[in-house]
């Protein structure tokens, strides 16, 4: 299905007070080609919510490579608990072996995050989106004052679109805060990376993750060492683009 741009800001101005489950059953009902990225509470929550919704759907994941143990166990998890497959997109191996043999496993402490990223991530995911009409994911505006506070519930991805690919991206928690998020979890007693119960908020890979006191903002736990708005892997560097 081909959106102009009119179309699809007049579409997020009809569903931005929609509810979640709303959002999510106008964009299984008019998309065939789309699926779920899935990696952290706020997908499981979507995924919770589409598979209550009786309609088929996909998800997939991302494996970098440097992902924490937890991080496998809930995929795992999840997987078991929903009986769907979660399609699992790997960065290219060739990739990561030249860049790890040219400049070691934590170059991105010293320089940025970004190749790494890029090799590990956003490749990857580029790969997947190529086939898709749409996809969806979990972000949030409140996930990031400084990236993520504009976000719409749907909207045409400038990051992997082309001329002759026009990609839609659902996001239909950005009007949701973090609270709605975990009494959903709980009330639902749905999966979550266990991670989350030792202070970890915002889960990424290992080495570029690590637990947050208490009143820090959830990002603050991602890629510590850079400035607050710089805290985008690229997947969603439409956020970035847009400042």
């Amino acid at each position: 299905m081909s959106m102009s741009p009119a179309e699809v800001q007049q579409w997020n101005s009809d569903l931005v007070n929609k509810t979640p489950q709303e959002i999510l059953a106008q964009a299984l009902q008019r998309f065939s080609n789309l699926a779920l990225s899935f990696s952290g509470a706020e997908d499981v929550v979507l995924l919770d919510m589409a598979s209550k919704l009786g309609q088929p759907f996909r998800a997939f994941t991302l494996d970098t490579g440097r992902l924490h143990a937890e991080t496998y166990q809930f995929l795992e998890q999840v997987r078991e608990r929903y009986g769907i497959t979660i399609e699992v997109a790997f960065p290219n191996p060739a990739q990561v072996e030249k860049m790890v043999n040219e400049k070691g496993l934590f170059s991105f402490y010293h320089e940025d995050h970004k190749e790494c990223c890029a090799i590990r991530k956003v490749g990857p995911l580029r790969r997947k989106l190529v086939g898709l009409d749409a996809w969806i994911t979990g972000q949030r505006k409140d996930q990031s004052p400084d990236t993520r506070v504009d976000i719409p519930v749907v909207q045409i991805d400038a990051a992997f679109s082309s001329n002759a690919h026009t990609l839609l991206k659902f996001n239909p928690l950005a009007n949701w805060t973090s609270a709605q998020v975990w009494q959903y979890i709980r009330s639902n007693r749905i999966p979550y990376n266990s991670l989350h119960d030792k202070g970890y908020i915002s889960i990424g890979c290992e080495p570029c993750t690590r637990a947050v006191l208490p009143h820090q903002h959830e990002r603050e736990g991602r890629w510590w060492w850079e400035d607050a708005t710089d805290k985008e892997c690229g997947l969603h560097s439409i956020n970035l683009n847009s400042k």
